[in-house]
């Protein structure tokens, strides 16, 4: 009986540490089924990441050009008030009103249309800063609209790296 005993004892062990290796196998297979499909859709968004960045920076380096067509142009604008301004003063007294009439027209034609021309262009920048924030924190600092935005109140925090200490502010 002593050898049947020991004999059915070893069969239970037996099966016990099949059962083990069988349920071990299994959760290894459940874990990796699990884990595969998020490292594949953690891979795809940065390879479409990769592939957006090009394109992504010739938009922001176009944006950055209208933006200094704008500051161009309101320069060649302020320069051309400050002549009509000086013409008037030099004027004499029954030109000066037809003179300032014309001064007054030309500023508020001017204003109208920059205004225009910046609600357009700030539309644009929200929209290209929504799509640097759908690419990732990096992609916004790499932005050649963001690079010298340093001084404007809170670019600073946007553009602090991880692990980078608080400044207090003053």
């Amino acid at each position: 009986m002593d050898k049947s005993r020991s004999f059915i004892g070893k069969q239970q062990n037996m099966n016990n540490q099949t059962k083990f290796a069988i349920r071990s196998g299994l959760a290894l297979a459940l874990a990796l089924a699990i884990w595969s499909p998020l490292q594949a859709q953690t891979a795809e968004p940065q390879q479409v990441k990769t592939m957006m960045a090009a394109p992504m920076m010739e938009k922001c380096q176009e944006m950055k050009l209208q933006k200094q067509k704008m500051k161009a142009d309101i320069a060649a604008q302020d320069a051309q008030l400050t002549e009509q301004l000086a013409e008037m003063n030099r004027a004499p007294e029954g030109k000066k009103m037809g003179l300032m009439a014309a001064v007054l027209t030309s500023m508020a034609e001017q204003r109208v249309a920059m205004d225009a021309r910046k609600a357009n262009m700030e539309e644009a920048m929200m929209q290209h800063m929504m799509q640097h924030m759908q690419m990732g924190k990096e992609s916004m600092s790499q932005c050649p609209m963001m690079k010298g935005m340093e001084g404007m109140k809170g670019m600073k925090r946007m553009n602090k790296k991880p692990g980078d200490a608080p400044k207090e502010q003053k």
